[in-house]
């Protein structure tokens, strides 16, 4: 064998080397890739049960809207039928009631006549209570008075000789 034919026989054992090495590591990326894609897939998997679930979801809220539209429009029905039954019969109350009783209808002037008559006797009421006199000074003497410390309990001094909490503060000073 010639040098050069070693040479190219190196050459191409370099090159075989380099090509196993790409290979290796280009493996190593598509076990990567392969890992992720499954990673990727269970992902969507995920994501496409909870659309469903959330198209579940709004499937029952319109029925349920649907049922409510309904009962409140049967309801709307109602109401409005008893309006106009009330209405009609409000309509025919002064002119049957006058027939019934024999007494005419209450007039509006004698309406507004008992309305200030009752508002005369509130405001009258309202003048006649007495009037509560203000808190402020028993909570200041209640403040002023000396109130006893917590060790008091501890010692056993007469109350005569207890100092009181404001003498104790001008002592320390």
């Amino acid at each position: 064998m010639s040098a050069i034919a070693i040479g190219l026989n190196l050459m191409l054992a370099g090159l075989l080397a380099a090509a196993l090495m790409m290979g290796y590591r280009l493996n190593a990326r598509l076990k990567a890739l392969r890992e992720s894609h499954e990673g990727f897939a269970k992902a969507v998997a995920e994501l496409d049960a909870a659309a469903a679930r959330a198209e579940q979801g709004l499937a029952d809220l319109r029925a349920a809207t649907d049922e409510a539209h309904d009962a409140l429009a049967d309801r709307i029905e109602k109401a409005r039928a008893l309006t106009s039954k009330l209405d009609r019969q409000l309509q025919g109350a002064p002119a049957s009631s006058a027939r019934r009783d024999g007494a005419e209808p209450v007039a509006e002037a004698d309406v507004e006549r008992v309305t200030q008559r009752l508002g005369s006797l509130l405001s009258a009421a309202r003048d006649s209570r007495p009037e509560r006199a203000p808190a402020a000074p028993a909570r200041r003497q209640a403040a002023a008075s000396p109130r006893p410390a917590f060790d008091d309990d501890l010692f056993d001094q007469p109350a005569e000789r207890r100092p009181t909490p404001g003498a104790r503060l001008g002592a320390r000073r």
